[in-house]
């Protein structure tokens, strides 16, 4: 993967010293004003949506790499962040267009990847729903968009971070019958936007089970899509098919299930770098054998 300065510069910007990227999300808008408005009983206005990114960002990024922020709500906030964590702006409407088919996105009307940048973003985000089930047409619409953003996010040399989410028109996305689905939502999804035409750099993406389906766990709910070795075996291949980096979101599970989520996956790879540990002398040693075969 070969980066150009900005995009350099803004990956480092929102992650550790370590490479990691650590970053609080709060660009959420239009479920946030609901839900702080049920809490309140009243409406929520837009200076208190503003204070109350402000607090959050306040609390959050002494402990993060960086924050994701609006710049309708966000702005304000993100001049108020630890000097330790980079910004990631929001370049996409809250929401999704209802009036037709497949959950199609549309940009800020009065924003841009260079203005974006221009107000402080080491990064531009974009959400996308998405599933390789829509049809042609609708997708091929969802792809054009992406490959739209990406070149401005090349023309500004800033790195372009894609989030999508999965879903399916009329079915339960918390059901038995979605949880089937989701692994293949997930792993082609990956596999699309990790091609280069799309100018990409970091895919944002849920990870690929649903741990209320996934026998034996402690979020199991009692009806099973999958075993726990056949939901690592789906991470794997989800994983497998990205040619770029990618990191999980909880995509609205509770804390505990996505926890839980992260530790068996934490577990499993640890497994895996302990049997690299075992076979790591073993494949040396061959290898100095064959060195020495070929000198002979």
């Amino acid at each position: 993967m070969k980066l150009t300065p900005g995009k350099l510069a803004g990956l480092k910007k929102v992650s550790t010293d370590r490479g990691i990227i650590a970053a609080a999300a709060m660009d959420q808008r239009g479920s946030l004003q609901k839900s702080l408005a049920k809490e309140k009983g009243s409406e929520v206005s837009d200076a208190m949506m503003e204070e109350f990114k402000i607090l959050v960002t306040e609390v959050l990024t002494p402990h993060a790499s960086a924050i994701l922020l609006d710049p309708e709500w966000g702005l304000p906030a993100s001049k108020r962040r630890a000097k330790n964590a980079g910004l990631l702006l929001a370049y996409e409407k809250t929401g999704y267009d209802k009036t037709g088919p497949g959950r199609l996105g549309d940009l800020l009307d009065h924003w841009s990847a260079r203005r974006l940048k221009e107000a402080g973003a080491d990064c531009v985000k974009i959400l996308l729903y998405y599933t390789p089930f829509d049809p042609k047409d609708v997708n091929d619409k969802k792809h054009a968009w992406v490959e739209r953003i990406g070149d401005e996010c090349r023309a500004n040399d800033i790195p372009y971070f894609l989030e999508f989410v999965g879903y399916e028109e009329g079915a339960d996305e918390k059901g038995l019958e979605y949880a089937k689905k989701k692994p293949q939502i997930v792993t082609e999804s990956m596999r699309e936007f990790s091609k280069d035409r799309y100018g990409v750099d970091v895919l944002k993406v849920e990870v690929p089970v649903n741990m209320k389906f996934v026998e034996g766990t402690k979020s199991f709910a009692g009806q099973k899509a999958y075993t726990k070795k056949e939901a690592i075996e789906l991470f794997h291949k989800a994983a497998g098919v990205a040619t770029k980096p990618f990191i999980y979101l909880s995509a609205g599970v509770s804390n505990a299930e996505f926890a839980e989520t992260l530790e068996h996956l934490e577990r499993r790879y640890f497994d895996l770098r302990q049997a690299r540990r075992r076979c790591l002398p073993q494949m040396a040693r061959d290898r100095r054998r064959e060195e020495h075969q070929q000198r002979q």
